[in-house]
């Protein structure tokens, strides 16, 4: 089951509120994507949370475009920030990306009307099928919220 942004943040929207301000609170985070050999792929992307969807933008032909039109399951993970503090929690989007097509120009032209990227560019939007967000509550806990579509937030706690 996958579902976008808008119905995760309409079904919880606490920890939605949440992630976005871990994600916009650095430019860059860190994608992974699987190769042609199923092995994992890391790599630097910006990322936009507009009109109810989650944007994933990139160059032409990159590597980790052609990795999601061939597999587009995906891991992004928030950009943790200097030190060791984590303000807000460790965050993960987990899901699918799915290509917007060159000829969908309506979608396109918004999304580049907002964002400027240099052309041309892919575009994906995702679907998600799990949120987790890591944190230290109380200095005493580790506490893990995780989501996945159809599901309440269930909450963790271990010392």
């Amino acid at each position: 089951m996958h579902t976008n942004w808008e119905a995760f943040a309409v079904a919880e929207p606490d920890l939605a509120r949440t992630v976005e301000e871990r994600f916009a609170a650095y430019t860059h985070h860190v994608l992974a994507t699987l190769r042609k050999d199923g092995s994992p792929r890391t790599t630097g992307l910006e990322v936009r949370f507009l009109n109810g969807e989650l944007w994933l933008g990139m160059m032409p032909d990159s590597l980790k475009a052609l990795d999601l039109r061939r597999d587009p399951r995906f891991a992004l993970q928030a950009n943790p920030g200097g030190g060791t503090g984590m303000g807000g929690g460790d965050v993960r989007i987990c899901g699918r990306a799915v290509e917007v097509a060159d000829d969908d120009t309506k979608t396109r032209a918004a999304y580049a009307e907002e964002v400027e990227p240099p052309e041309p560019f892919h575009l994906f939007r995702t679907e998600l099928t799990e949120v987790v967000r890591t944190c230290v509550e109380d200095e005493k806990y580790l506490v893990l919220q995780v989501w996945r579509p159809g599901e309440p937030v269930r909450t963790l706690r271990r010392t």
